[in-house]
């Protein structure tokens, strides 16, 4: 089984130890990329608030094209900004060719 961990902002991730998802609470772009590249190693899924996710497309996208981690983008609690629903639909374009979500 893998393991899962979620990076954002402490008041966006704590619920997750809950369900016994590993949080990892982070703030700071910089703090929050050295986090990233250092759980990419371990982790098989990696969720990232939208927020934080903002300003690491760039070391995001280094992990685009390799099976895990998985870099999952969610909505924190400064609001959700869809992106993390467009990061899904453009998985399942390249997964499947086409757009079966929301239709072509």
């Amino acid at each position: 089984m893998c393991k899962i961990a979620v990076i954002g902002d402490y008041d966006s991730v704590y619920g997750f130890a809950a369900l016994g998802i590993e949080i990892f609470p982070v703030s700071d772009p910089v703090a929050a990329g050295e986090k990233l590249h250092r759980l990419a190693t371990e982790y098989g899924v990696i969720y990232i608030t939208e927020h934080l996710a903002a300003g690491l497309q760039s070391e995001i996208e280094k992990y685009a094209d390799r099976v895990t981690p998985a870099i999952i983008q969610i909505p924190g609690t400064s609001g959700n900004t869809g992106e993390g629903i467009r990061g899904v639909r453009r998985c399942v374009e390249k997964a499947v060719g086409s757009d079966i979500l929301f239709g072509s």
